[in-house]
């Protein structure tokens, strides 16, 4: 059985059951454009599936994942828990010639081992898209599964796989077809905010754009789940859709007190109990 490849900050495991109770009863293919670390798309196992992100890293990893499991599994041995090699595997991207010469696995590879051995699962970058997590400190990191990467090569064997921002599903998404966006959330306060993703960030504007995306989605016949934090500004955003909340254990997090149960909001533009709309 799949199961995710990376830690990523707000990833879905622990509310997978709730998620699940959530989904429409039929539908036909999946999209997920913010996938992340993929937690509802791995266990799922939808055929013919969809997945996109921004952040051309995660694309490249999961496309390794499913043309190169072999190869990714071969150079993931290389790796070595030691602060001095940490710091010399972080610095590859900001030779941009040297980085540019790694092949697709050799970055996919560096992209999980930073991730299982950087502090706290992070993935952040700053303004030039260099990776800046510091070294984790952990005895016995596990960034080699061979057997997990297998079963999601065959997961993702049957999956589509693009680079881009969230409305390139646009023009792919059919009556029918379902929806899950998990985009960076709304802060809940001025010193929360963790948006360095990308380079890009995502801000009021990119919420909106997304707002406006879930209206189009609606409109065609589609259906819809979205994720985001608790805020008035999300109850407004979306308050003519149904909004379930959840709470949610925020363990990936820079500081502690911004750990523990927190309140989310799922957005759905249908019944779950049925395969029609409100």
């Amino acid at each position: 059985m799949s199961k995710p490849v990376i830690k990523w900050v707000g990833g879905k495991r622990q509310l997978i059951h709730e998620l699940k109770s959530l989904l429409p009863k039929k539908y036909n293919r999946y999209f997920e454009p913010f996938i992340g670390g993929g937690a509802l798309f791995f266990s799922l196992r939808h055929q013919n599936s969809f997945i996109s992100d921004y952040n051309h890293e995660l694309t490249n990893l999961y496309t390794t994942i499913k043309e190169n499991p072999q190869e990714l599994i071969k150079d993931l041995k290389k790796h070595k828990n030691t602060s001095e090699y940490y710091y010399e595997t972080r610095s590859l991207d900001r030779d941009e010639k040297k980085y540019a010469k790694l092949s697709h696995v050799q970055k996919a590879s560096r992209f999980i081992y930073l991730n299982k051995t950087g502090f706290n699962g992070l993935y952040r970058v700053n303004k030039k898209g260099q990776h800046n997590v510091p070294y984790g400190k952990y005895k016995n990191p596990t960034w080699l599964d061979a057997e997990n990467i297998l079963a999601c090569s065959e997961l993702l064997g049957d999956t589509e796989i693009q680079t881009g921002d969230f409305e390139i599903i646009k023009k792919y998404v059919k009556k029918g077809d379902f929806v899950y966006f998990d985009p960076p959330y709304v802060p809940l306060n001025a010193s929360s905010s963790f948006t360095s993703y990308t380079d890009q960030g995502f801000d009021s504007k990119m919420q909106e754009r997304l707002k406006a995306l879930c209206d189009h989605l609606n409109s065609i016949g589609a259906y819809f789940m979205l994720s985001n934090s608790y805020t008035d500004y999300i109850l407004d955003l979306y308050k003519e859709y149904d909004i379930k909340t959840v709470m949610a254990s925020r363990a990936v997090n820079s500081k502690a007190s911004g750990r523990g149960k927190i309140k989310e909001v799922v957005v759905i533009n249908y019944k779950p109990d049925t395969d029609g709309k409100n």
